[in-house]
């Protein structure tokens, strides 16, 4: 099944040969990528048939153009005889600090619909205090949220938040198929996809009565729904940052926003912090 997808280049090949692949990857010409990155389609040609040297500029251009993963710039600049461009800083580095207030802001400016952030392996580096009240209306343990679980085997292996949604084939469904996507170039994600179960086929098709894919969940005073979205930072310089999605849980009705409005409520009459 991930042999299917698009995969990262093998790292033992040339940069123009690197380069050849990643742009077939992203279905472009030769004439496209060359007008799209300012230079011409003879110059390209030397370059993937290794004729040519490329600059670290001309590379950078390139690469930019074909939205590459910074981790992947990083082994067409090697193989090019260059020194890798993009470090990979810790999250708890000074130098992120920027970083991790923007993300606590956007964490609690979003209670209180739950939010989570999330890394390219969808573990859970933090969350709001939304998430924690849904997961007591989901009776899920509040404690893996300060411990940090896995989204995606939360999703796909049973016991966990996959079994709480009345759409878990649908659901389970998209985040297989996206993961499966990003797993082409990350290979730790690739095998953690190997070790959880796959979902089948959902035996409807999606409904379309509403114009996003809901995330519906069963709780004892009866069922929530959110919509999804994602939060990323423009233009990163850092593989970590890159990596770094936030995603929120916006109530789609007015149930679901009282509910969750009073369980962030009751959550923190609770807290003796």
């Amino acid at each position: 099944m991930f042999e299917a997808l698009a995969a990262a280049p093998p790292q033992d090949l040339s940069v123009g040969a690197q380069l050849r692949e990643l742009r077939r990857q992203a279905r472009l010409s030769q004439l496209d990528l060359a007008l799209q990155a300012g230079i011409s389609q003879r110059h390209l040609s030397c370059v993937e048939t290794g004729r040519a040297q490329p600059s670290p500029s001309l590379l950078h251009s390139l690469l930019t153009t074909l939205d590459t993963p910074l981790e992947l710039r990083n082994r067409v600049f090697l193989a090019a005889g260059y020194a890798p461009r993009y470090a990979a800083l810790p999250l708890d580095a000074a130098e992120l600090a920027p970083v991790r207030t923007a993300l606590q802001h956007l964490l609690q400016a979003n209670n209180p619909a739950p939010a989570i952030v999330i890394d390219s392996s969808w573990q859970v580096l933090a969350a709001n205090s939304a998430t924690g009240a849904l997961f007591q209306l989901l009776g899920l343990p509040l404690e893996a949220i300060d411990q940090g679980f896995n989204l995606l085997a939360s999703l796909l292996a049973p016991g966990g938040f996959g079994d709480c949604l009345i759409n878990a084939e649908e659901i389970r469904q998209v985040a297989w198929q996206r993961a499966l996507r990003e797993a082409a170039h990350d290979p730790g994600l690739a095998a953690l996809l190997a070790r959880l179960p796959c979902p089948g086929e959902s035996p409807t098709p999606p409904s379309l009565a509403t114009p996003l894919l809901l995330t519906r969940v069963r709780t004892a005073g009866g069922e929530l729904r959110f919509l999804s979205t994602f939060t990323t930072f423009g233009m990163p310089q850092d593989i970590t940052v890159a990596s770094l999605r936030i995603e929120h849980l916006i109530p789609a009705d007015p149930e679901t926003w009282q509910a969750l409005t009073q369980a962030c409520a009751s959550l923190a009459a609770s807290d003796p912090g």
